[in-house]
């Protein structure tokens, strides 16, 4: 069986109001639900979600679009069909991004009780892993030494036992083991080898490609 490892981002790109929602991030769970693969995420990934989706999908961009319509219509730019056709087109999104946004709660409580997602608590072990983490020179925010620390932890635990196929989806860059030009990036890199978690840096499971047989520094 795979196990695919997800984090905040992938709440993110799953929860946020549907026009903005990535296909890929929801076709994993599809696979998931299918049998394909079995997905994880740590649960404090949930509550972190909200508030970014909250901020970064807000209809600010259609009052630019309504000030511009004000601005343009007196000067001829814009005959009076196509402004109200665009008024309605803007209703209709603000509209949407509402109801979205209000079932927002409601969305994230459905993940955490999809049987098909393993939404998983941090745990002793996985606290000890941040604290031991902290002196690793990891340059990480508190919260992605948290989401590692699981990451890690769980992903040992399947390897012992017997689960060899173990990756990570991960879109942030902080916890890529790579840099912008793709070089390995250490300590960091070697954490992941020596649990043997793959990290691809999108959610099709496509790039970096896992080279054939990988299975990192585990034994």
């Amino acid at each position: 069986m795979l196990h695919v490892f997800v984090e905040t981002n992938w709440v993110v790109d799953y929860a946020a109001p549907v026009h903005y929602r990535a296909p890929a991030a929801v076709r994993l769970l599809d696979r998931t639900r299918a049998g394909e693969l079995r997905l994880h995420l740590p649960s404090i990934c949930l509550s972190e979600a909200r508030r970014p989706i909250l901020t970064k999908h807000q209809s600010r961009h259609t009052d630019t679009v309504r000030q511009f319509l004000k601005w343009a219509k007196p000067r001829g730019l814009v005959n009076t069909e196509d402004g109200l056709a665009t008024g309605r087109v803007l209703d209709l999104l603000e509209q949407q991004v509402r109801t979205d946004l209000s079932e927002l709660d409601q969305t994230l409580v459905n993940l955490a009780q999809d049987r098909a997602l393993d939404v998983f608590p941090l745990d002793g072990s996985m606290l000890e892993r941040v604290a031991s983490l902290s002196f690793e020179k990891l340059d990480l925010h508190p919260f992605d030494h948290a989401v590692l620390a699981a990451v890690l932890v769980r992903a040992e635990m399947l390897r012992s036992e017997g689960e060899t196929e173990v990756v990570f989806c991960e879109l942030d860059s902080d916890l890529q083991p790579w840099d912008r030009q793709r070089r390995r990036k250490d300590p960091l890199a070697a954490l992941y080898d020596a649990a043997g978690v793959w990290v691809y840096g999108d959610f099709v499971l496509k790039a970096p490609e896992r080279p054939a047989g990988w299975a990192g520094a585990v034994p």
